[in-house]
């Protein structure tokens, strides 16, 4: 289906294309180990198939890099495969999968960026967010290339407390998250207060 995309930059395409992060990150050689915990809709496939969504990232004929939110109770998950529900909990470990690509060569920071925080922004108009820029909303996360994740010693945020990347070490390490400006999380722990404002759209 990439075929049916065009590849180039976002401004002016009528229609445009996304992949979710899932979908980058793991292929068929994850199911022996995660089963039921990365079924999903559409299907994580071969490694070819995540070979041709990474190019088409590359190639600006996929515009957007965006996650899965389903968060089913792992006795859901437990379920005999044709009988458990689709969708992963990713929000958490999102952009060290991301960051693990940059290691990998597979993305530069540039893309990262540009995928997740630009061209949604550009995409959906959004004002003022979507870039670091002088008047803009504020929503920033610092990210360590010097420290690592190791997702079995995190506690996981998400309400199901579980994760499709259990057992798994990213080479890099989410200090810190700011929303609207205001400081939300510490590299451990969610910060109490407001969380978050209602989008406004320039169109």
């Amino acid at each position: 289906e990439l075929e049916l995309f065009t590849p180039g930059p976002l401004k002016g395409k009528r229609i445009t294309a996304e992949a979710c992060v899932h979908h980058l990150f793991f292929d068929e050689t994850s199911y022996p180990t995660r089963g039921n915990l990365i079924k999903c809709n559409p299907a994580i496939k071969k490694t070819s198939d995540r070979a041709a969504l990474r190019k088409a990232v590359l190639e600006d004929r996929i515009d957007v890099i965006a996650t899965d939110h389903a968060p089913h109770t792992s006795e859901e998950k437990a379920r005999p495969y044709v009988n458990a529900p689709a969708g992963l909990p990713l929000v958490q470990h999102a952009l060290l999968t991301l960051f693990e690509l940059v290691a990998t060569d597979d993305f530069e920071v540039t893309d990262v960026v540009q995928k997740v925080c630009h061209a949604p922004a550009e995409m959906f108009q959004v004002a003022e967010r979507g870039y670091l820029r002088e008047g803009y909303k504020a929503d920033l996360v610092l990210v360590s290339p010097q420290q690592k994740t190791v997702v079995d010693d995190e506690p996981i945020l998400s309400k199901c407390a579980w994760s499709p990347f259990a057992g798994t070490s990213f080479s890099t390490r989410i200090m810190g998250t700011w929303v609207n400006g205001a400081h939300r999380y510490d590299g451990h722990k969610v910060l109490p207060g407001p969380m978050g404002q209602a989008l406004r759209y320039e169109r």
